[in-house]
């Protein structure tokens, strides 16, 4: 029987769980906590950025984003285009009655070449990534970029380090979470993350590693650990 530690915030590890092989023991050990921004107060940054009403692409980079796309909606022009990067982020942008251009399959630096019409709204945590923003910016484009949450790091117990020990699987969602996790998870367990920027953090560090969020997931588990491979 094969033991799987999922690390997102409580209430957030419901669907994770659909994906798993029946018969597999679970643990929930959240390893980090979510502040959301007040809505008024990112759509007032939006307003003063000098593009209200004429936004003309819209980039959402992850799920928690996701609930803002109907909040700044007003600052965006009658076209205007929505990119998303991954399919957990879509799903969300989709429940909010938000229609998806172009989603990239894996980090969000992958739409560099989609997202062509300026100006450009990024909504991302308090702390992501760069590399989109700054290949936009040196192509010319002109780019807001407003944070909508940020994410902090818990301090593991002793308890959930001997949960983490004894882990087949342990399911990460974001970088932010490794970074609380990493030299916890032993070097034997199969990390399974939802795309390439989870999955470059995890490699630095860590040789097992599985891209795979999704229904298809329990297949993919069952032959990786069957196989000892990654």
């Amino acid at each position: 029987m094969r033991h799987v530690v999922l690390t997102r915030e409580r209430g957030q590890n419901e669907r994770l769980r659909e994906w798993l092989p029946d018969g597999w023991t679970v643990a929930e050990v959240p390893v980090t906590t979510t502040d959301l921004y007040d809505e008024a107060a990112v759509l007032a940054e939006v307003h003063g950025s000098g593009h209200f009403g004429s936004i003309a692409s819209l980039v959402v980079t992850s799920a928690r984003s996701a609930r803002y796309a109907e909040v700044v909606a007003p600052a965006l022009c009658a076209d205007a285009e929505c990119f998303s990067v991954g399919a957990a982020t879509t799903a969300a942008l989709g429940a909010v009655g938000q229609r998806v251009a172009v989603q990239s399959a894996g980090a969000a630096i992958d739409l560099a070449r989609q997202v062509v019409r300026s100006p450009v709204l990024v909504l991302a945590a308090r702390t992501s990534r760069d590399e989109l923003v700054d290949s936009l910016r040196e192509q010319g484009v002109d780019v807001v970029v407003v944070a909508c949450y940020e994410t902090r790091p818990l301090t593991l117990s002793e308890e959930q380090r001997a949960e983490l020990a004894r882990a087949d699987a342990v399911m990460v969602g974001a970088p932010s979470a490794w970074s609380v996790l990493e030299g916890t998870v032993p070097s034997g367990a199969l990390v399974v993350v939802p795309g390439a920027t989870t999955a470059a953090a995890v490699r630095a560090s860590h040789a097992r590693v599985l891209e795979g969020w999704g229904p298809t997931l329990r297949e993919r588990l069952v032959d990786a650990l069957g196989r000892g491979e990654h």
